[in-house]
């Protein structure tokens, strides 16, 4: 055993320290982070000039304040207001019990907090102390109830799950109340719509938006918009999969990036791109986005019917493709508020630019009200889409399935109508596109042979024959119209027509 000079133990000292350190009168708990005297000098501020009330009532809630008689008082106050009367210790304590303690009643409560108020000029401080205390209190319950699912979660409840169950609490905690809204001036406004011309004139074919690689769909839309939500829609077999990856593909293949002044890497041209395939897999879309690359049909890749020089032409694109930054989350059933969990994530760690989701009806709301009926739970789907595409400052372009009735009419060009659960989807999507291929029904109308039906059905085919329609039925922003694309169906790939004018003149 080692010993100092006066002969104690350096062990006998250790533990001396360590009771030092650890007193045997220890808290038995600890109180949540509160300020009364905030709460007291706001009500109080209140009380005396309601102005103060409209300086916070945008981000502060009754649930923010810690005592439950201030949460009272703060609600029946703001009731007051908004009605258009004025809110004072004689007029509140008509809607308050009479008898607050023993020894104070509500009426000497009131007329206190009026008495030791301070200027209206403090209020909106208060009222962000008390918010932010609220929020470290909704904090601590957060990272209690986690450690609580982690001892005690079931076989159903895996870690990634817990992982995602707590994003989406936090994410809400900042959303609910946050004071970092609300108003911005004209000339705020004005700068930033400068700034989007500014991007527009300078970027290669002046988009305004990202380019999805087809031109004259570009031309009316000014590239895919930042914050909205574009809605893709066609019967199925009318190639609605296969434009939503050649455009990911083209954005992610256009990336270019600048590292600005404070370090981070601003997108000048394409972007980063995350697509949810919640009805293929990671490896079919991979494969139907090889097809278009190396100009090799997807099933004869599938099936190995392919020669050496084609299995060579492979490896070379797959090599080229390999560092586009586009990510793909193929998990099947997940939640809305999954998805949004894990594109904020990407956000993160990767950037994004654009998010893809295929398909909408195969999302799921988070509330079980909204499960109960499938046009609420489409339309808490379809608002969480246009809330995520403002927040992240992305476009999402969301697919979806059209309703058979499309089917029924001679003319099949879709219209909004034909939206499944139409009413939420058509009003809360900036952009609706529409995918339509004459080529599909024609040839399941083939007359019999030798006969002059069929010779009049063969010239219509040539006149269809790889050609495809996007039909933009709502802009909110832009024209509506009808772009003619082509259309190569083994190689499940979209591009652009030649147009006359873009031709060389003809030798008569």
């Amino acid at each position: 055993m080692l010993y100092d000079q006066s002969g104690d133990s350096l062990a006998e000292m250790a533990d001396t320290n360590v009771h030092r350190l650890h007193p045997e009168e220890e808290k038995p708990f600890r109180l949540a982070p509160h300020n009364v005297e905030a709460e007291q000098a706001l009500l109080g501020a209140i009380l005396v000039n309601n102005e103060a009330f409209y300086r916070v009532s945008d981000f502060l809630i009754p649930e923010h304040f810690y005592e439950p008689i201030h949460r009272t008082i703060y609600e029946v106050l703001g009731k007051i207001i908004r009605a258009g009367k004025t809110a004072t210790p004689i007029t509140a304590k008509t809607y308050l019990g009479d008898q607050l303690t023993p020894e104070v009643t509500m009426s000497q409560y009131l007329a206190r907090l009026a008495a030791e108020a301070t200027t209206v000029i403090n209020a909106a401080d208060y009222g962000q102390t008390i918010y932010d205390l609220a929020i470290r209190r909704n904090l601590i319950q957060i990272g209690e109830e986690m450690v609580q699912t982690a001892y005690e979660s079931d076989v159903e409840t895996t870690a990634e799950k817990q992982i995602e169950e707590a994003e989406k609490a936090l994410f809400d905690l900042a959303e609910k109340g946050r004071y970092d809204g609300g108003f911005q001036t004209f000339s705020q406004a004005l700068t930033e719509a400068i700034k989007m011309a500014g991007e527009a004139y300078s970027r290669d074919g002046t988009l305004s938006g990202t380019a999805t690689g087809l031109v004259d769909l570009d031309k009316l839309m000014g590239g895919l918009q930042r914050s909205d939500l574009i809605i893709l829609a066609a019967r199925p077999a009318m190639g609605k999969t296969s434009l939503a990856t050649n455009i990911a593909f083209h954005v992610a293949k256009s990336y270019r990036g600048e590292v600005q002044a404070d370090g981070h890497i601003k997108t000048v041209d394409g972007g980063h791109v995350g697509f949810f395939s919640l009805e293929m897999s990671a490896e079919q879309l991979a494969t139907r986005i090889l097809a278009e690359q190396a100009e090799i049909s997807s099933s004869d890749i599938r099936r190995g019917n392919i020669h050496e020089s084609q299995f060579g032409k492979l490896v070379d694109t797959s090599n080229l493709m390999a560092s586009v930054p586009l990510y793909i989350d193929d998990t099947g059933g997940i939640s809305v508020a999954q998805l949004a969990a894990r594109a904020r994530r990407l956000k993160r760690q990767k950037g994004l630019d654009l998010l893809v989701v295929d398909y909408l009806q195969l999302l799921s709301g988070s509330s079980k009200k909204a499960s109960e009926n499938r046009v609420q739970e489409l339309t808490e789907i379809t608002t969480t889409l246009k809330a995520l595409a403002k927040e992240l400052d992305v476009p999402i372009i969301a697919l979806s399935q059209l309703s058979r009735q499309v089917e029924n009419r001679d003319d099949k060009h879709p219209q909004l109508a034909d939206l499944r659960e139409s009413g939420s989807i058509e009003q809360d999507a900036d952009v609706v596109l529409f995918v339509y291929r004459e080529e599909y029904y024609l040839k399941n109308k083939e007359p019999k042979e030798g006969t002059p039906e069929h010779l009049a059905w063969q010239a219509e085919m040539e006149k269809v024959h790889g050609k495809a329609e996007i039909i933009i039925g709502k802009q909110r922003h832009g024209p509506t119209g009808t772009v003619q694309v082509s259309f190569e169906a083994q190689f499940t790939r979209f591009g652009n027509l030649a147009q006359a004018d873009y031709l060389p003149e003809r030798m008569e």
